[in-house]
């Protein structure tokens, strides 16, 4: 399987951040979590949530319901949309597929290569 991670790299403070994940190899109705976590520059893994082969989505409540997982299956996406964001929401984006939720190590599971996201006027 392979996943690729598309989106703006600079998002101004209050603005929502989208990003959208591409994966091929697999289909994300069969199995699996698919998932979105981030690293914040000097800090560790923090998992955002996933959405299930199923449709089922589920959320870290740390982020206060800013963050919206979506699909499309016909073109084999998933996006995340995070609404208000601050330049703490600065960090490198992953998008990955996990057997498990929530996410605390890229070492298991499969995940694209990042991407940076600045939040800055």
């Amino acid at each position: 399987v392979q996943l690729q991670e598309s989106g703006p790299g600079l998002v101004q403070p209050s603005q929502t951040l989208s990003l959208t994940c591409t994966v091929s190899g697999a289909s994300i109705t069969t199995d699996y979590y698919w998932s979105w976590i981030r690293q914040p520059p000097g800090k560790g893994l923090e998992w955002m949530g996933a959405i299930g082969y199923t449709g089922s989505v589920y959320y870290n409540p740390s982020l206060k319901r800013r963050a919206s997982i979506s699909r499309d299956t016909s073109k084999n996406q998933f996006t995340l949309q995070l609404t208000s964001v601050t330049p703490e929401d600065t960090a490198v984006y992953y998008c990955g597929r996990a057997n498990e939720r929530p996410v605390t190590t890229t070492a298991r599971g499969a995940w694209g290569q990042g991407t940076q996201v600045s939040v800055s006027s």
